[in-house]
């Protein structure tokens, strides 16, 4: 049996699940458009930039949650999907999930952005497993912290042993080990599989791929 990795945001989805679910939330006006528009574009540029602080884009990123009950959160991300996610799912990303599905690997989303925004989105592709940043919760309402370690850079290596040894398993269950991912970020986990590959990637990954002979493919042609 293989292990198939996906990234979730610019490799999935064309686009970012995060910076989108941010920018929806302003146009709700739950909240402030010009101060968090502001952050919201500085933070995706430290990301793309890697130098981006995980714990100071949570503050920012979860902070939301706790400040409305479940049950409107649930409501607001239900037109999120419908609004703004399902137009960055193309037909080539809906195939590569399916086929990997087909041959029997099991397969997991493992993404930085908490798993209140992309639980739904992973189960959109029929995805089982997620391995994302987890949003802390106490009696059923999200606290605006993480919990644990976040997914992100080498954090991501460390969820997956967690996850994997939570159902038994481990790095050495399985024939292969797949992990595709768009973001120069995800090179220690894409360093970490046996069939590392770069999809539509930045200028950074591209060039550490071809440098290591990794596959460089894209999945937006069917958009």
């Amino acid at each position: 049996m293989d292990l198939v990795l996906f990234d979730l945001d610019n490799t999935l989805l064309i686009g970012d699940s995060d910076f989108e679910w941010a920018q929806f939330l302003i146009s709700r006006g739950v909240i402030d458009p010009e101060v968090q528009e502001a952050k919201n574009q500085r933070f995706y540029q430290q990301y793309v930039d890697g130098t981006l602080d995980i714990f100071e884009f949570l503050e920012f990123q979860l902070s939301p949650l706790a400040r409305h009950p479940r049950a409107q959160l649930d409501a607001w991300h239900a037109e999120f999907m419908h609004e703004r996610v399902l137009p960055m799912i193309g037909d080539a990303a809906r195939s590569l999930v399916r086929d990997h599905l087909a041959d029997d690997a099991m397969v997991a989303v493992v993404t930085a952005t908490n798993s209140f925004v992309t639980g739904p989105i992973v189960r959109e592709f029929g995805i089982e497993h997620l391995v994302a940043t987890v949003a802390a919760q106490e009696n059923g309402q999200f606290t605006g912290k993480p919990r644990g370690m976040p997914a992100f850079k080498a954090g991501k290596i460390d969820r997956v042993d967690d996850w994997l040894e939570r159902i038994g398993l481990h790095w050495g269950s399985f024939e292969r080990t797949w992990f595709y991912s768009d973001s120069h970020n995800d090179l220690p986990l894409l360093a970490r599989v046996s069939d590392p590959v770069a999809v539509d990637p930045d200028e950074r990954l591209r060039e550490h791929a071809e440098a290591a002979g990794w596959p460089v493919i894209s999945l937006r042609g069917a958009f």
